[in-house]
């Protein structure tokens, strides 16, 4: 496992360059598969709260950590106990509501090798809080199961700015800074693999800095906005106004995700983190439709489960 030095840490927060680690292993197929598709922090009736693995030799990094997402993972057919990295692109619930419960039930599956985990601060007052407010399962199984203690098992990573994040044999993590007011801290992810890179957008606005990061990447998992739809999704808030606002200020559009993908030049686009992700319900054709005409690449439309 990576031990990130106080060094090392510094130059993250100051968004400089990192020298470069252990090359990556021989050419292994990387398995991409979107364990949850929606967006907002409601749970939706078709699709799973947002999170998606990357899997590379067998080991598992998991990106965002949506409600549900250890029982995607299962239904995945990806053992938790495979799960080497963790990276959180910001700390809205939807994306880091079950953090801490993925750790926890990987470790009373079957986990017994550190994870590194990684994200904006608090993450390591949050990795600590988790560990307490569980205290009493987690002491009682290590008494009466025989488990080595969990916390041991968490090395969580806070980041601040751009730049290298996590490297080993399987993955080189390169992290941006994206546009997702209020947020002060929201990253998109590119992972190169021996194989392909796959870029994670997170949640954004149009961002100069996710183009700049997924230049020439092979797959860009971009969140995706219906404007059409957003009166529709906002009707029945008490806090419509603002939430469409919100909505307006810190997404992506299908216009503009579709441009996006056109600037940075990726060979495939796929769409998640849908909004509305729920109801009014839009199909997969329409979702097409609407990007299509902006991004002359391959376009998929993502569900939950599905493996690219």
């Amino acid at each position: 496992m990576m031990d990130l030095s106080l060094s090392r840490r510094a130059a993250l927060g100051a968004g400089l360059a990192l020298a470069a680690g252990p090359a990556l292993a021989a050419p292994a197929k990387s398995r991409l598969i979107l364990l949850g598709t929606a967006g907002g922090p409601t749970p939706k009736p078709n699709r799973a709260a947002p999170a998606q693995v990357i899997i590379v030799n067998g080991a598992a990094y998991v990106i965002d950590c949506g409600n549900g997402v250890a029982r995607q993972l299962i239904l995945a057919g990806v053992s938790l106990s495979s799960l080497k990295g963790l990276f959180l692109t910001h700390l809205h619930s939807d994306h880091a509501a079950d953090y801490g419960n993925l750790l926890l039930l990987a470790w009373a599956t079957a986990l017994g090798t550190p994870v590194e985990s990684f994200g904006p601060p608090p993450l390591v007052g949050m990795t600590s809080q988790f560990l307490a407010l569980n205290s009493a399962d987690i002491s009682t199984r290590i008494a009466d199961e025989g488990r080595v203690p969990l916390a041991g098992l968490i090395r969580p990573h806070e980041i601040t700015g751009p730049g290298l994040v996590y490297e080993d044999a399987n993955v080189r993590v390169t992290a941006a800074l994206v546009e997702h007011p209020p947020m002060a801290a929201s990253f998109a992810y590119r992972f190169d693999c021996a194989d392909r890179s796959i870029v994670i957008s997170g949640d954004t606005a149009p961002s100069a800095g996710l183009v700049a990061l997924a230049r020439g990447a092979d797959v860009l998992v971009h969140e995706v906005m219906m404007l059409s739809a957003l009166d529709g999704l906002v009707a029945a808030a008490t806090n419509a106004s603002s939430l469409r606002e919100h909505l307006l200020a810190s997404h992506t559009t299908t216009e503009q995700v579709g441009r996006i993908a056109t600037e940075a030049g990726v060979k495939t686009l796929v769409l998640s983190h849908f909004v509305p992700g729920g109801a009014p319900f839009i199909s997969d054709e329409a979702w097409r439709a609407a990007v299509s005409p902006h991004f002359s690449g391959e376009l998929i439309v993502g569900r939950d489960l599905l493996e690219i």
